[in-house]
Order: C-alpha cells, then structure tokens, then sequence
C-alpha cells in the first residue's frame, strides 16, 4: 500500500475547509439556485430588447411594445424670442457656404455676419450656424419670413440666439 492510498492520513490535498463523507442535508434549508449568468451577448440583446410584460391576448409571443403601434410624432424646436439681432440656424446643408446664407438673409435685411459651424479637423458643416443681423427688428423679421423655408433641400429652422454670460466654444 502506497502512502497516499489510504483514508484518513490527515493530509488534504484540496483548499478550503474539511468536509466529512456524510450529508448533512437534514439539517440545512435548501437554498436557492444562484442566478443564472447571461453571456455577454444576452445582457447586449437585453439591453436593447425593450421589457415587456407578458402576454394578454393568450398568445405565446409577446405583443408588440406600445412604441410602435402608433407613429411616432416629431417634436418641433421651442421658438427662442428674439432679444438680441444675433440669430441662430439649423437643419442646414451641408453644401451650403457663409456667402449663400449671407444672400438668403441679405433678401430679409442687412447682414453684419453669418457663420456656419464646422468639424475641427474636416472642415464639414455641423449642419447649424449663427447670422448677425444689424438691428433687433431685422432679425424678427428675417425669423419671420426664413423660419420652415426651404433652403438647398433642406427646410430652415432660424431662430433668435440665446444669449450667454460666455462666449460659447463652437470648435466640435
């Protein structure tokens, strides 16, 4: 008989505490399964999957979320009130330069200034700028007549410039 082939040697060859042969099931509460550990692609599907509750109509697949049975409404920008001639622009195209907007709101007004804010180091339009118009009621007038129409495909948004304590950084 080899040293290591008999019972009780007192040597342990596994960590943790020593455990003896019999079940002491009688003893213990059950407890519970642990939860089951969803892969990574399970938790990436879960997060996206919408939660919805379980079906009402007795099927076995669950109804289609609340989202989708009704088109969704687009939401219309809040009209910033005109208090300063600075105005600001989006929903612009991308082929549009400071000289085509410096026509379009030249048609309204004279314009002291138009700037389209662009990427940091391509250069392409942001898709929204500033214009500078020169006095309070030429940039009403240039929201009222420019604000939905459109420009270069694009229907233009323009309203008044919010004013800040700071100069903004528009740099991307």
């Amino acid at each position: 008989m080899r040293p290591n082939d008999h019972k009780g040697s007192g040597r342990r060859s596994g960590r943790g505490p020593r455990r003896s042969s019999y079940s002491r099931s009688d003893t213990r509460s059950p407890q519970p399964a642990p939860p089951v550990k969803k892969s990574f692609w399970q938790k990436l599907i879960g997060f996206f999957k919408p939660a919805t509750a379980a079906p009402t109509n007795g099927s076995s697949r669950p109804s289609e979320p609340p989202s989708r049975q009704e088109p969704r409404q687009s939401r219309k920008p809040e009209p910033v009130e005109v208090t300063s001639s600075k105005l600001y622009f989006f929903n612009n195209s991308s082929e549009a330069t400071e000289s085509d907007l410096f026509e379009l709101f030249k048609g309204v007004g004279s314009v002291k200034n138009a700037e389209i804010v662009t990427h940091k180091y391509n250069e392409k339009s942001k898709g929204f700028g500033f214009v500078t118009m020169t006095t309070i009621d030429e940039a009403k007038r240039a929201v009222a007549e420019l604000h939905d129409k459109n420009f270069m495909g694009r229907k233009l948004v323009v309203n008044g410039a919010k004013s800040g304590d700071r100069e903004p950084n528009y740099r991307g």
